[in-house]
């Protein structure tokens, strides 16, 4: 194609792959060389007459576009990881300043406590036993007051005794609180590396997408939706499903699926749970949030927690977890079709369950 189409897509492609590499965190290069002196470079006009990219040239882009957004799953996934840790250590770190909130009270009393104490046995114990002995008139209101010092005594004894132990409870939570807030701290770094990975992501796609033309991008997605529907139809050929004993959703999961094809045309917003836009994993814990069912957040996690099934028993409401770094969650729906929240630029919509490789089928409630 000379000067045409083909290079220039070529060149996209290689652009949007060094941008691709140089946001990986992490990645050392070394110090720039100073930067030479501009120099006036010949403008060339675009060439209009340049043909179409070829299927060839847009298979390329798609098959980049796929890594993109796949790169770009992988990180939401950590960022929404990094936020649920951050939302439990937020609240375990409220807790732990209730806590040394009421123990300093505590400790306040149980000072007073033990000083009113103290005051009061010093002041009815400054002579020995002896001498109260003959300095009372009777004998039994002596023996009497003895009993109530030796009580006092022990009660301060006890008031101390809890001091330090409230002392120490306090010494603890201090240090709770400390090593909570560093964790903290790690995870609001570790989101914000994920959002800065998630958004050189995208902004490579769509500077890949925004050099096609509309025709390009009319045929792109035809190309988009063949491969889809190429893996679907090699998924149904392996006879996975024949004989398969899905059986009836059950009452919780019929709510998940309500819910989840509820939600078909919104757009997906990575990191985000409803009620307008969602990610994968926002959709499917969503879903089943609204059937009662709390589920983690993540896919990767959905993955790791909930009980596994397979593929032949799945039912509708059952979670199909893609990739093999469980990096993208959809919900069976039945019929070998799936609803999810595909990537950014597209919408809640249902889909061939097996136009992914699917990794594996859990089950919530299970």
């Amino acid at each position: 194609m000379g000067t045409g189409k083909r290079s220039l897509l070529a060149a996209a492609v290689t652009v949007v792959c060094a941008v691709t590499v140089l946001a990986v965190p992490g990645t050392a290069f070394a110090s720039p060389s100073p930067t030479p002196a501009p120099t006036t470079a010949p403008t060339t006009a675009p060439d209009l007459t340049a043909p179409p990219a070829t299927n060839e040239d847009l298979e390329a882009v798609r098959e980049k576009l796929d890594e993109l957004y796949h790169d770009a799953a992988v990180a939401t996934d950590a960022y929404n990881a990094a936020e649920e840790q951050a939302k439990k250590q937020s609240a375990a770190l409220v807790e732990l300043a209730k806590k040394i909130v009421a123990g300093r009270e505590k400790l306040d009393d149980l000072k007073d406590r033990a000083g009113a104490a103290a005051r009061s046995q010093y002041r009815g114990g400054g002579l020995p036993d002896e001498a109260q002995l003959l300095l009372s008139d009777d004998p039994g209101d002596f023996l009497d007051g003895a009993g109530r010092v030796i009580q006092g005594q022990r009660a301060t004894k006890g008031l101390l005794g809890e001091m330090t132990r409230t002392q120490e409870d306090l010494e603890q939570y201090t240090k709770d609180a400390s090593a909570q807030w560093q964790r903290l701290e790690n995870n609001r770094k570790a989101k914000a590396t994920a959002q800065q990975k998630i958004e050189k992501q995208i902004a490579a796609a769509e500077k890949l997408e925004s050099t096609l033309e509309t025709e390009e991008k009319e045929r792109l997605a035809r190309l988009q939706e063949q491969a889809a529907q190429k893996a679907q139809t090699a998924w149904l050929d392996t006879g996975i499903l024949d004989g398969a004993t899905t059986g009836e959703a059950t009452a919780q999961g019929a709510r998940a699926v309500r819910y989840a094809t509820a939600q078909i045309g919104k757009p997906y917003v990575w990191g985000a749970e409803g009620p307008d836009t969602f990610d994968c994993s926002g959709l499917t814990s969503q879903a089943w949030a609204g059937a009662g069912v709390a589920i983690p957040r993540t896919s990767q996690e959905q993955w790791r927690q909930l009980k596994q099934v397979a593929v032949k028993d799945m039912r509708p409401g059952d979670l199909i977890i893609y990739f093999d770094d469980a990096s993208h969650v959809a919900m069976y729906v039945g019929d070998g079709t799936m609803v999810h929240a595909p990537r950014p630029g597209r919408t809640v919509t249902l889909a061939g369950a097996g136009s992914m490789p699917i990794l594996g089928v859990v089950r919530p409630g299970a």
